[in-house]
């Protein structure tokens, strides 16, 4: 009889899979697995004053945020703008962009937009201009309308969701694709709910 313990040997027993850190200690896989993420769209109102965007910029710049569109413009009020961010990050990292955002002196409220939103992108496609009627022909089925034609090349103007705008770029480079530039999402919400609202939910201009 000999004494220990009853059990199989060392090399007889269950070996952990998995990878070990410097300190030797088992690492788990799921801990180390990337985040899942998530597409946002923010609808902000700012101040309509210089240098407001390139704050709004430089503060995703700095927080390292990727933003995949960023569109500004006038809205009816002439002393405020609207600025539509899309871009797509880990929940945390949404929430913080809100926050971080809404502390900006120059803005006036943040918002983010429902799947449902009201979302537009417009595009210009310049493609060559040896097959005019098949251009023609193609841009009826996308609503598109030509801006410019001549000898050489055909600039089309097509506007639509995200999706659409996606489809008609693939579809036009059947015939020879110049140049392409895209405004990026312009989006409200729909009805009669405001897009940009206080805390209270009263309309930010009130």
């Amino acid at each position: 009889m000999t004494g220990g313990l009853q059990g199989p040997g060392p090399l007889d027993r269950p070996q952990p899979t998995g990878r070990r850190n410097s300190q030797g200690i088992r690492v788990d896989p799921d801990a180390e697995a990337d985040p899942e993420t998530r597409r946002a769209v923010l609808s902000a109102l700012v101040e309509h004053e210089p240098g407001v965007l390139a704050e709004v910029s430089g503060l995703f710049s700095r927080r390292q945020f990727n933003i995949e569109s960023l569109t500004v413009g006038p809205t009816e009020n002439d002393n405020r703008a609207r600025i539509t961010l899309v871009f797509e990050e880990p929940e945390p990292g949404l929430e913080q962009a809100k926050k971080q955002l809404e502390k900006l002196l120059p803005v006036v409220s943040v918002t983010e937009l429902p799947d449902d939103a009201t979302r537009r992108e417009l595009a210009l496609i310049k493609v060559s201009a040896t097959r005019p009627d098949e251009v023609s022909a193609l841009a009826s089925m996308y609503d598109a309308q030509a801006v410019d034609a001549g000898r050489e090349t055909i600039t089309v103007e097509v506007t639509g969701s995200k999706q659409k705008i996606d489809a008609a770029v693939e579809a036009f480079d059947r015939f020879g694709t110049h140049e392409i530039v895209r405004t990026g999402i312009a989006a409200l919400s729909r009805g009669a709910e405001y897009t940009a609202t206080t805390p209270d939910g009263a309309p930010a201009d009130d």
